[in-house]
């Protein structure tokens, strides 16, 4: 296990001896992925020194591994034709991630210095919307064709994968014009009788994805019946490329990132979500600041409806001191129910079908302990106060503001799944604003009803 203040510190060191031999042996015998951790601590004079004594094998490798920033920050400090040999060594999947985050003029200049093939097959990924089948699958895969022998595929598939060194998951078997036919496991090629056609031990019956398809349907595709890989097939059955289990799971983190960023407000839509947390300050600010000007709108309602009962306030100024209690556990209660609510969505264990079900379970269990709640908060404020009015009114309000903020936070993901809008941002913003409103204008109503008694 790699003792990341340990290591940094010691490429540090040896950077500075500015000794070649004992640089370019401690950085290309790292693991790619230790490496990408210890350039993260590094400055962006270290990064680029240290990657130019990286092997072009090592460089490919880390340079899939690194957050966009730095792919960019690093391709444009290094020789142009050194980056595109490197490019080169790298899965065209990853490239065309690589490339797409350069500019077009930056882009268009690595395409023309690699090989046309290449280049064209980039290019073709690169045309895909970014999160889509097409988008994150790889184009480099190997077929067959479904006249060969088993003999003849064997042997095919032995230069092929020497010669372009292509991971093999699956054998796809394609006709003349490329559409997909079939899919063989490697189990299956080896045992066969070496005289027999593959179309006659290949199975049909497919699982494929259109390269239009969302990522999110490819990888839960994957991960819901353990393939290695998925075949993806353009509008007319021919066999583009392939998406593989790694894929799935870096698309399942990013969509777990991109809900967490957005239930606490943070906006992945504008900024990307590597530079929210290492890019540049003014990146950071502006990913904040949207969901944080509509809550601020949200909670000048909240403030009004304060407002709206100033004259019971004069009248009792004790009743202020249990605002914070209501809103607190108000949008504790709300919150936990709006994350079961969109993970429940997000994973497929809660659908529209079962919007009632879950809308009436979660209201039982809100009632349940709002009303728990509210008996502790009564006895409490009643012992505290002297007053069982105040404790039973206090108590009365925990128990409805608690009640309404799991409904509330039940509610809200199946509507805004239904409007199209992910559920995620609803989570903190919306939640904690509604629940601040309702809940002081429950409270703020028993207290005025109940001021005859109070006084």
């Amino acid at each position: 296990m790699l003792n990341l203040e340990n290591a940094t510190q010691r490429i540090r060191d040896i950077l500075k001896s500015d000794d070649d031999k004992l640089i370019r042996e401690e950085l290309n015998n790292l693991h790619s992925a230790d490496l990408a951790e210890i350039f993260d601590h590094l400055s962006s004079e270290e990064r680029i020194k240290a990657f130019n004594y990286l092997t072009e094998e090592c460089a490919a490798d880390l340079l899939e591994e690194l957050p966009a920033q730095f792919q960019v920050e690093i391709l444009e400090e290094i020789n142009e034709e050194k980056a595109a040999r490197i490019i080169l060594r790298m899965p065209h999947d990853s490239v065309a991630d690589v490339l797409g985050d350069l500019t077009d003029s930056e882009t268009e200049a690595y395409l023309n210095k690699l090989p046309a093939r290449v280049s064209s097959q980039i290019r073709e990924l690169l045309s895909y919307k970014e999160d889509t089948a097409g988008g994150i699958m790889n184009s480099e895969v190997i077929t067959v064709e479904k006249d060969m022998t088993v003999e003849e595929a064997l042997s095919y598939i032995r230069i092929k994968a020497e010669t372009d060194k292509i991971d093999l998951y699956y054998v796809y078997v394609v006709d003349k014009f490329n559409h997909l036919c079939g899919v063989l496991s490697l189990r299956e090629l080896i045992t066969s009788p070496q005289y027999i056609k593959i179309e006659d031990i290949m199975i049909t019956d497919i699982f494929k994805v259109n390269v239009d398809d969302d990522q999110e349907i490819v990888a839960d595709t994957l991960m819901k019946y353990g393939f290695l890989a998925i075949p993806v097939v353009d509008h007319y059955g021919k066999l583009k490329g392939i998406v593989t289990w790694d894929d799935a799971q870096e698309i399942s983190e990013e969509e777990t990132t991109e809900e967490i960023y957005a239930s606490s407000g943070i906006s992945t839509d504008i900024i990307d979500e590597d530079e929210i947390l290492s890019g540049h300050m003014f990146n950071a600010i502006r990913a904040r600041l949207p969901w944080l000007f509509i809550t601020l709108i949200g909670e000048f309602f909240a403030v009004n409806v304060a407002h709206h009962f100033d004259t019971t306030l004069h009248a009792i100024p004790i009743i202020a001191i249990f605002m914070p209690l209501l809103a607190g556990l108000g949008g504790n209660i709300g919150t936990q129910s709006i994350t079961l609510m969109v993970r429940g969505l997000s994973t497929g264990q809660v659908n529209m079908s079962t919007a009632f079900h879950h809308i009436f379970r979660e209201l039982r269990i809100g009632l349940f302990i709002g009303i728990l709640f509210g008996l502790m908060v009564a006895v409490f404020t009643w012992n505290w106060q002297n007053s069982v009015v105040l404790g039973s009114v206090v108590g009365l309000a925990m128990a409805i503001n608690m009640t309404l903020a799991t409904v509330i936070g039940t509610v809200t993901p199946f509507i805004l799944k239904k409007l199209k809008i992910d559920p995620a941002v609803a989570s903190g913003p919306v939640i904690a604003t509604t629940i601040d409103v309702l809940g002081l204008a429950v409270y703020f109503t028993l207290v005025t009803y109940s001021l005859h008694y109070l006084l």
